[in-house]
């Protein structure tokens, strides 16, 4: 945890929250670290979607096919990334894809540029969003790839992916590079200030399971402006997100607890995640709730 993210965290009031876990019967930890592949909250979606998983082997990209009526069949997929490259002291940095303002149009000229290589070796890629393309191929089945999530704002020796069958992703990015480094589209963002699209990142490898029909849709409702502000390392969005869900959410969820109805709660941090449920949460817990509240930093702290 980041000395922004606790700092923000020792000042934040959440009593709504507070008095929502003391009433809901704790589950156990998600066990994990902030040197896994995939993010907690990964990892809490895949189940709760019906994939099964492995760490760096959640296939996002394919999921992301067939969720928006494709046929993503059981080939392999992966998303890639268009994104800025920050070249420090002996390091290199990958800045958040939002900061690059990357329009539409110049991600649509890049792809086409990029697109001929990634076909010499096997991968077809498609747009899909501005920092966000799909790439299909055989290569990505059963590689393991760090999160976006993952390596946003940080250095990224230790998340590129090593194994050899990574060897042609890793000189297809060094490619890119050189690619990149003259390309008119980035001869034009130069002039308007922004900073240069000069590599990109995969995730989200995998294919579907044989049989995706069995599989339920995704149900929980995702609290995304939390995890935007923690990636964009705005502390300030982050406390304010987190006080809109405490009078917004928190109480909606303790009148669905006393109306009956059942309630499931989790949060996820950097190294692990923890769910909270109505299930088990018998009339002694009830009772005793008043007197069971914890503060929100003794409780979010150790995710």
């Amino acid at each position: 945890m980041g000395e922004g993210c606790a700092q923000a965290l020792r000042t934040l009031e959440l009593p709504h929250l507070e008095k929502l876990l003391a009433r809901l019967a704790p589950g156990q930890p998600e066990a994990g670290s902030e040197l896994t592949l995939s993010m907690p909250c990964e990892r809490v979606l895949a189940r709760e979607s019906g994939l099964a998983f492995e760490d760096g082997r959640i296939p996002w990209a394919a999921w992301q096919v067939r969720e928006a009526g494709g046929d993503a069949g059981d080939r392999a997929w992966a998303f890639i990334t268009p994104c800025h490259w920050r070249v420090g002291t002996g390091h290199v940095a990958m800045d958040h894809p939002h900061h690059l303002r990357l329009a539409q149009q110049h991600s649509k000229i890049l792809l086409a540029a990029m697109q001929p290589y990634f076909e010499a070796d096997g991968i077809a890629l498609a747009y899909d969003a501005p920092t966000r393309w799909l790439a299909q191929g055989d290569i990505f089945r059963g590689l393991p790839t760090a999160s976006l999530d993952r390596v946003v704002g940080r250095t990224i020796d230790d998340w590129m992916p090593r194994t050899p069958q990574a060897g042609p992703l890793r000189r297809l990015q060094q490619e890119m590079q050189m690619l990149l480094y003259t390309h008119e589209v980035n001869d034009e963002r130069a002039r308007a200030g922004l900073q240069p699209v000069n590599s990109f990142w995969i995730s989200g490898t995998g294919a579907l399971p044989p049989a995706p029909a069995a599989m339920a849709p995704p149900g929980p409702q995702i609290a995304n402006d939390l995890r935007d502000a923690a990636l964009l390392g705005d502390w300030d969005a982050w406390a304010a997100a987190w006080k809109h869900l405490d009078a917004t959410e928190c109480p909606r969820l303790l009148q669905a607890l006393h109306d009956g109805r059942p309630v499931t709660l989790t949060l996820c941090g950097e190294r692990s995640a923890r769910t909270w449920s109505s299930a088990g949460a018998g009339i002694l817990r009830r009772l005793a709730a008043p007197f069971a509240r914890r503060q929100a930093a003794m409780l979010l702290e150790p995710l």
